[in-house]
């Protein structure tokens, strides 16, 4: 891709100027338009050092409202960033609906400056591409506009540049050591930029080639493509959305799909002195791991989901105990607020997920994609069809980096369930936990009961399966939920043995 650059394409003076004021102008423009129609728009600048991208990014941003933008330069992770896959601290960094995300280098760093200096192994690289690449397509999905500029220059204007910079008391700071060395391992590190390129080029998000021996061709070709890439996406907008034809809600499941929550045994009893007993040891085992987990900096997140008064509270009451506090926390997630539908809908729950060494409890998680906002339409059909992969994705990340992820579909009967509502109804001490919102969920059971077992099959994986929990005696789920997680948690620590 790199060989089919013309390096000595130039632009005279007096063309720049027109050409760049022109761009600017339109770029301001573009950018009330983004705030108008709510459109995200991620600007990555990434090639050899001295490639001229921070003199650009002053052009970019110099007739933009500094209230609509923010620029990210993408150093080495903090420690703190270090303890979570390398992709979580850019989710923290994407813009909202309406604003410009400029990133001054990238998530590709991981694939290319920490490749070429041993920070990343080899064996790595194809992981963190697939990670790229499924990013950068949830993210386009989601209708974000993203525009990827490489900015290449031949190793003689690399080398002039680094000296004209050492040389200036001004530029100098800016040299790193690293910079000359992509000078001294230039054909090496434009091999693994080609691979790259090539690997991560795709029809959702494609590489932009920038010749940058000329800076002024460099920049008017930036800022024409910037200002292309966000003119079709505001003219997609204004294109009909398509999507599945809408299909009657589907009440039953079809001959040929499986149906799990009907082969859970709702009859397994646990007595109450069994219980007391298990329970205990279960959760002084518990605590031990706590420890091991710490030291290991092995991360750990559980997952809850279920029907309404299925136990999910007493589950995680009980699984919390006798924990540390300060090495675990729980979250619950009800409906987004308006600042998180600014977002893609996993940017909320990657903000949350645990660092190393800790665990994370989630009551309601992600799989309310395809459960509440399947059901009550807050979700189109294409939108929770495509969520399947895109949630199987975001499981793979956190296995792959070495999370233990433990996901439970609490399940009861339909009549174990009217039998709590009522006690809850009856109880003056409870009743706040019984809603008009449930009543009405409760009717739904059927569409609820397709989508669950549609979930399960979808997002079952061999690095994250389902745990169905037989809930209609609360002591035997308690027990099994705190077993599950000890055993998942102990065959990982095996694995590392």
């Amino acid at each position: 891709m790199l060989d089919t650059l013309d390096l000595k394409v130039t632009l005279d003076k007096e063309t720049y100027k027109t050409q760049l004021e022109d761009l600017m102008q339109q770029l301001r423009s573009l950018q009330k338009e983004c705030w108008d129609n709510k459109l995200p728009v991620i600007i990555v600048l990434e090639g050899w050092a001295t490639a001229g991208k921070g003199k650009l990014l002053q052009k970019t941003i110099g007739y933009m409202d500094p209230r609509g933008f923010n620029v990210h330069p993408i150093l080495a992770a903090t420690e703190d960033e270090a303890k979570y896959p390398f992709i979580w601290r850019f989710w923290h960094k994407l813009p909202p609906k309406g604003s410009l995300g400029i990133f001054y280098h990238s998530w590709y760093t991981h694939v290319l400056e920490d490749r070429l200096f041993k920070r990343e192994t080899d064996g790595s690289i194809p992981l963190l591409m697939r990670d790229i690449n499924a990013f950068e397509r949830q993210l386009v999905d989601d209708r974000v506009a993203i525009a990827k500029f490489w900015i290449h220059l031949t190793q003689k204007e690399l080398k002039k540049r680094l000296k004209k910079y050492e040389s200036d008391q001004l530029e100098s700071w800016r040299v790193r050591p690293e910079d000359w060395q992509q000078a001294k391992r230039y054909d090496e590190y434009a091999g693994l930029a080609e691979e790259m390129l090539t690997y991560t080029s795709t029809g959702h998000a494609p590489w932009i080639l920038v010749e940058g021996d000329c800076q002024r061709w460099a920049r008017v070709k930036v800022l024409s493509q910037v200002v292309a890439t966000i003119t079709q996406a505001l003219d997609r907008l204004k294109l009909p959305k398509t999507d599945i034809p809408p299909l009657p809600p589907q009440k039953e499941l079809q001959p040929t799909e499986p149906d799990f929550l009907r082969n859970v045994d709702l009859s397994l009893h646990l007595p109450k002195e069994d219980y007391k007993q298990r329970l205990g040891e279960a959760q002084v085992k518990l605590r031990q791991l706590q420890l091991e987990i710490f030291q290991k900096k092995m991360p750990v997140l559980v997952l809850f989901e279920g029907w309404d008064a299925a136990g999910k509270g007493g589950a995680i009451k009980r699984l919390t105990d006798t924990l540390d506090p300060r090495s675990y926390q729980v979250n619950a997630f009800a409906a987004p607020t308006s600042e998180e539908l600014n977002y893609h809908y996993l940017w909320r729950f990657w903000r949350q997920i645990p660092k190393q060494g800790s665990i994370g409890i989630f009551d309601r998680s992600w799989y309310g994609r395809v459960l509440v906002e399947r059901i009550e339409g807050f979700a189109s059909e294409l939108e929770w069809r495509q969520s399947y992969k895109e949630i199987n994705e975001f499981e793979a990340q956190l296995t792959t980096a070495g999370y233990v992820l433990v996901k439970f579909w609490l399940h009861i009967s339909f009549e174990e369930q009217l039998k709590r509502f009522e006690e809850r109804q009856n109880n003056p001490y409870k009743r706040y936990k019984l809603t008009d919102e449930d009543w009405r969920n409760r009717e739904q059971w059927p569409l609820y009961y397709v989508a669950v077992n549609q979930m399960i099959a979808r997002t079952s994986t061999p690095a994250a399966p389902w745990s169905i929990v037989p809930g209609n005696d609360k002591y035997y789920a308690r027990v099994h939920v705190l077993e599950t997680v000890i055993n998942a948690i102990e065959t990982q620590l095996k694995k590392g043995d």
